[in-house]
């Protein structure tokens, strides 16, 4: 007879008892804005987590009922990572880089109950507070900065709900249950909401926790300089939670010389963060006593590799490239360079590390004919569609009907790259689909900053690119057609440009032209452009 094995949830509430039963005296560490640091034990972290579970229930958080959290990596963000979730609500991380317009949008489309908001940033949110329209409750986690309140509006403070609430049980009994949520960044039309099992989100853990992707381990210390309010902190946060590892959290201390010298006091072992982040950082680490380092994970853009070479020659450790989206957890690959092909030529090797690497243990990735959806073979020259799947990928958005668009047939997630495939299963993006500009990790809707150029009465045309850029990857550069008769010119555009936009989505130079090249059915031809202008030195500050 054939023996039969416990069929037991895969859900948050162990993976946090875990850490109270068995790693109660291990630290997180957290930078405040006064540029000190504190200091809380896991078994500290895991009684005010119970606590907050109270909180919840004297707030009368409805049941599955959305928190959102509008704050940095510190480790009150994490006791909310599993104080809601385990308490069998929602968490939904809040992107502080996000144009009003879209948290609005985001707040109003999950129906957030609560909003739990570290005091550095009211500056950036109360503007917005009136516009949210389910929000009952607002708290402030004070993080010394000296932030004025808005007015017109109640706050709760956080520490004094936690002194006031009893700690509570944590039960989770359906692993399929929402744990947690998050938007993409709205590159086209609103935001999509991504939703986050419990399931998901333990196995996206156990991956991240496997040798062959990032390995975190009990003996580790993590800085998760990558946010814990967008990308899920790339499960950093979860897998160091699981296995016991020791957090650093940056909360605001994001200066290259602040993450240096933690990375540095507290002996940090695996580095996680944009290349944007690294590119800052690396100047500040000469001289530094960096031997517990082990691992330096990036993603977000494609890492230079004169960046992971830089960091080779600096710290003994090239930049460990990994791959991913919202909508895969965000964990989907990681360039480790096998043993098979550990022989091969330095410069082969440079090039394997500056790609998107294999999938990792679970999830699948095929390149695919955009027009026919027929998969391409993986010979490292030809591109088609990327396309995901795995346990941790998402099947469909949160009520959006856009959701049937980006998925295939047999359920593939589309990713909007373009890739190819080496014969060894190593993913190379070459190109996008869609003609966004990624900058520093984080996208800028070309199509939406055209529209906000051709706004402007004197402009025919505008058609937006990304351009190489040495520090932020890419820039977007903006080539424009003034209208008939009329003159403009680019500081003209910019002021204009002003309010309408992020700052940062500011072209970083703008180029006139007599017409923007169309495709055969009338669309921007953006390949012409970018053959055309694709070299354009962009100019630097004080040009």
């Amino acid at each position: 007879m054939l023996g039969t094995m416990q069929d037991r949830p895969l859900v948050l509430p162990h993976i946090f008892e875990r850490a109270e039963k068995y790693s109660s005296r291990k630290e997180i560490i957290t930078g405040d804005a006064t540029g000190g640091v504190q200091r809380r034990t896991y078994g500290e972290w895991a009684d005010r987590t119970r606590r907050l579970g109270g909180v919840l229930d004297q707030l009368g958080i409805s049941e599955a009922g959305r928190v959102a959290t509008f704050a940095w990596n510190t480790a009150n963000h994490l006791e909310l990572y599993f104080a809601v979730p385990c308490s069998g609500r929602v968490l939904h991380t809040l992107n502080i880089r996000l144009f009003p317009e879209q948290l609005t949008y985001i707040v109003n489309h999950a129906e957030d109950e609560a909003i739990f908001i570290d005091r550095s940033l009211l500056g950036l949110i109360g503007p917005l507070l009136d516009t949210f329209e389910t929000v009952k409750h607002l708290i402030v986690m004070d993080d010394g900065a000296p932030t004025e309140f808005p007015a017109g509006h109640e706050f709760a403070d956080y520490e004094e709900l936690l002194a006031g609430a009893e700690p509570v049980e944590f039960s989770v009994d359906d692993e399929n249950r929402a744990a947690s949520m998050c938007y993409t960044s709205g590159t086209t039309g609103h935001p999509k909401g991504v939703i986050y099992s419990h399931r998901s989100t333990f196995l996206h853990t156990m991956g991240a926790m496997t040798a062959d992707s990032v390995g975190v381990a009990e003996t580790d210390t993590i800085l998760p300089v990558v946010p814990m309010f967008h990308a899920n902190a790339w499960g950093l946060a979860h897998a160091a939670v699981a296995t016991g590892a020791s957090l650093v959290m940056p909360g605001p201390q994001m200066t290259p010389p602040a993450l240096a010298g933690l990375i540095e006091s507290e002996k940090v072992t695996i580095a996680a963060g944009v290349p944007t982040i690294w590119m800052g950082v690396l100047p500040e680490l000469e001289g530094r006593d960096l031997s517990a380092l082990r691992l330096i994970p990036c993603g977000g853009s494609a890492v230079p590799k004169a960046l992971s070479e830089a960091y080779r020659a600096q710290v003994g450790l090239p930049i460990l490239q990994a791959w991913g989206m919202t909508e895969t957890s965000p964990l989907a690959s990681v360039a480790r360079i096998p043993s098979t092909l550990a022989d091969r030529p330095e410069d082969e090797l440079i090039d394997l590390r500056a790609s998107q690497g294999p999938p990792v243990l679970c999830v699948g990735l095929r390149v695919a004919d955009q027009v026919t959806g027929e998969e391409l073979p993986w010979d490292g020259e030809t591109s088609g569609e990327l396309q995901a799947a795995g346990p941790w990928v998402t099947a469909s958005y949160y009520n959006d009907e856009r959701s049937p668009q980006s998925f295939t047939s047999d359920g593939w997630l589309k990713t909007g790259d373009v890739a190819v495939i080496t014969p060894e299963g190593f993913v190379k993006i070459v190109d996008r689909t869609k003609d966004v500009v990624k900058s520093g990790g984080e996208w800028i809707s070309s199509v939406e900053l055209e529209n906000e150029i051709m706004a402007h009465p004197a402009v025919a045309e505008a058609a937006v690119i990304g351009v190489s850029h040495p520090k932020w990857s890419e820039r977007p550069l903006a080539c424009v057609v003034a209208a008939e008769g009329s003159e403009v010119t680019k500081e003209e555009i910019l002021e204009f440009l002003d309010g309408r936009v992020p700052g940062w989505w500011l072209p970083d130079d703008i180029i006139f032209i007599s017409e923007v090249p169309k495709t055969s059915v009338g669309k921007f031809s953006k390949k012409d452009l970018r053959e055309r202008f694709g070299d354009h030195v962009l100019p630097t500050a004080g040009d």
